[in-house]
């Protein structure tokens, strides 16, 4: 069997203001119907022995994983949180370490999951390659046939031929950091040189027992973690001290920089990181005039641009070679090469604490979602969404009250020792002070307005009194 380990912990800073800290953009529908862990995870179900995926994110970020699993109609093996950001060799370790067990040894297929993927047929095509080697204890990695010059790639440069049954691979000479631009057209133009995709495939005790050889403290506390976490929900929590003690590192520096069992599978199959807007229009579907349009967007004498409504109608007059990305609360206006200096604003909103950097008006729970309408001294109005089935906790607040009014759906209210069944049109008012909590008892969503209104609105005035969803 194969276990396909989901690294889905990275905040995609190059992709503000769409994909935020406690948004990112692997959780975000780029470039199609379905995000980007959505595709990771179903381009890989009609490949022959693949089992259940085993999902590997940021604690923040747990209830939108496994609501979009859900969403597909997948049930993972497991869904592991990571209490602090470890980079990718830890991340593999506890995988390796929770897929093995008595008389388990699966393969692992290590995938990052914000990578677009064009040609699943030779993705396919080069994992059977890939298996072939990994099951005879080689660490395999993914090195995909560069198609221009890029900068903001590691390379890998080729080694000596390895043909075994009809299967083929390489031996990795070198794998080298990302070059300058005159360095990358020279490594492209030699043909020696691939990128390096991110993407691996080992047997899970092969890893583990390499990286005991190289990383002995990282596995050590790796299994710490892992033997100290709990299960929460649908959730592994790893064990906090231990894995916050573990050293950071990536796999590739970890283990297949140093490791002799390592082989390089050649993938050429349309593969982006899709790293920053320039990557998403060269991917994205384009108009005569080459620029890729999503949303409410209207352009006069607008060339080779990518132009994203997400909130309000964007227009635009005389863009050439530019980005412009609107949100409900940012936007986004650069030249095209110079999009890799988004980050540079994401570093200064930090800087300076601001809300853009980290979430949207947006903010996803387990039972729906809150979304901020507009806001004012002592008030604020919000749109809530509750799935069906989905219940708010027992909960009260200190310096605010509520007022909700039901939109669409039915709602259940507990306020104090009342119990009310809220419909359409009709509202209740939970005054300051009162316990209550909310759920949608019906089959269809429930929608309402929340008013917020007293002298303190943030979203740290809720004392909750059972534990939450």
């Amino acid at each position: 069997m194969i276990v396909p380990v989901i690294l889905a912990g990275g905040s995609g800073t190059r992709l503000w203001p769409l994909s935020r800290a406690l948004h990112p953009k692997q959780m975000l529908d780029l470039v199609g119907e379905r995000t980007m862990l959505q595709d990771t995870v179903l381009r890989l179900g009609a490949y022959p022995g693949m089992g259940a995926p085993l999902v590997v994110c940021n604690q923040h970020h747990r209830f939108m994983a496994a609501e979009q699993l859900r969403e597909i109609g997948v049930t993972p093996r497991a869904i592991v949180l990571e209490p602090v950001g470890r980079n990718t060799a830890p991340a593999v370790a506890v995988a390796a370490v929770k897929a093995t067990g008595p008389g388990e040894d699966p393969l692992l297929l290590v995938l990052p999951a914000d990578h677009f993927i064009a040609r699943v047929d030779r993705l396919h095509a080069a994992l059977t390659a890939a298996e072939h080697f990994a099951r005879r204890d080689h660490l395999i990695t993914f090195g995909v046939l560069p198609r221009s010059p890029e900068t903001g790639y590691g390379y890998i440069r080729k080694g000596q031929r390895l043909v075994e049954d009809g299967f083929e691979a390489l031996e990795i000479a070198a794998f080298v950091e990302k070059p300058d631009a005159a360095t990358a057209a020279a490594y492209v133009s030699s043909g020696a040189y691939c990128w390096n995709s991110g993407m691996f495939m080992f047997r899970a005790g092969q890893v583990l027992a390499e990286m005991e050889r190289l990383a002995p403290e990282m596995v050590a506390a790796c299994r710490q973690a892992v033997a100290e976490g709990c299960e929460d929900l649908d959730f592994t929590r790893l064990g906090e001290a231990a894995f916050s003690a573990c050293p950071s590192d990536s796999i590739d520096y970890a283990v297949m920089e140093k490791t002799d069992r390592g082989v390089m599978v050649p993938l050429d199959a349309g593969w982006n990181d899709l790293g920053s807007w320039e990557a998403l229009w060269q991917v994205g579907p384009k108009d005569a005039a080459q620029n890729v349009i999503h949303g409410d967007v209207l352009v006069h004498d607008v060339r080779n641009s990518y132009l994203k409504a997400t909130s309000r109608l964007v227009a635009a007059v005389g863009l050439v070679d530019h980005i412009v990305v609107e949100t409900a609360d940012a936007v986004l206006i650069a030249p095209r090469r110079r999009v890799q200096e988004v980050k540079a604003l994401v570093d200064a909103l930090k800087a300076h604490k601001r809300p853009e950097a980290l979430v949207h008006r947006r903010a996803y729970r387990p039972w729906g979602f809150s979304e901020a309408m507009v806001a004012g001294p002592r008030f604020e109005a919000r749109r809530i969404i509750v799935k069906p089935g989905g219940k708010i906790v027992m909960q009260e607040h200190y310096h605010r009250a509520e007022h909700w009014v039901v939109v669409s759906g039915t709602a259940l209210v507990n306020r104090g020792a009342e119990t009310l069944l809220i419909k359409e049109d009709e509202s209740v008012y939970i005054p300051l002070g009162v316990r209550h909590c909310l759920e949608n008892p019906g089959k269809i969503t429930l929608e309402l307005i929340e008013i917020r209104t007293g002298s303190y609105l943030g979203e740290d005035d809720i004392v909750r009194h059972n534990r939450p969803a």
